[in-house]
């Protein structure tokens, strides 16, 4: 049986400064050629995080002491795209890969992984939203207006040509939480998920986190199957 190229690691239920911690000290090494690429899984505490275009964090329609209040901490990090929440029953995937300069084709496969997965899970209509990084059901109506209904997140960084975040596939998460912000500077879109698309469909189905999980890596090792996993050595990078 081939090895895999990369390593998964499912860290359960952790803090997101302590899975940000860690995901550092692996971009470290995985850039330095010390570890192999891997795929971190994980739960995060509710928090919310800005990326690079919401260091303003104007999308945020709560006051910080009613965030505090709540226990949900507020962090500027390194990916890009605006402000998005993390919190139970939300699937976090971070993936600690080398990239070189596909940035564009790299965010796509994290896309089709995604799309996979929850067609495996039962949902055939994901897709990706030609406007928006993001995976998306079926648009439904509310209330007359139409909106895009996001089940999935993505923001990344590269840096040293290996990138480090990933992407957010709410499962069974509290929907309510996104209500503290314009989920991704988006007005027209709500969050759904797939315990969410399973009841409105009468589907009469569980969504579980290992499920999910199971899924999702499954889905990573289809989608990345052929795909260039060497560093650009830094005559190539500088051409």
């Amino acid at each position: 049986m081939t090895a895999s190229p990369f390593a998964v690691r499912d860290l359960g239920v952790t803090p997101y400064r302590d899975a940000w911690d860690l995901q550092k000290t692996l971009h470290a090494q995985v850039a330095a050629g010390d570890a192999p690429p891997t795929l971190l899984l994980v739960e995060h505490p509710p928090v919310l995080t800005l990326g690079r275009k919401a260091r303003e964090g104007t999308n945020i329609v709560v006051t910080r002491d009613y965030l505090k209040a709540q226990g949900i901490e507020v962090l500027e990090v390194e990916r890009g795209g605006d402000v998005t929440y993390h919190g139970p029953g939300q699937l976090v995937a971070y993936a600690i890969f080398p990239v070189g300069r596909r940035v564009a084709d790299f965010l796509r496969l994290l896309e089709q992984a995604t799309i996979t997965a929850l067609h495996d899970l039962g949902l055939e209509d994901a897709r990706p939203n030609p406007g928006y990084a993001g995976v998306y059901v079926t648009e439904r109506d509310v209330n007359g207006l139409t909106y895009d209904q996001k089940i999935a997140s993505f923001g990344v960084a590269v840096q040293r040509h290996v990138a480090l975040h990933g992407l957010a596939l709410n499962v069974n998460a509290n929907l309510q939480h996104f209500d503290l912000i314009v989920p991704c500077g988006l007005t027209q879109t709500h969050m759904t998920s797939v315990q969410r698309e399973y009841d409105l469909r009468g589907l009469n189905r569980a969504a579980s986190m290992q499920g999910a999980k199971d899924a999702l890596t499954r889905a990573f090792h289809i989608t990345f199957a052929q795909y260039d996993w060497t560093l650009p050595t830094p005559a190539a990078a500088g051409s």
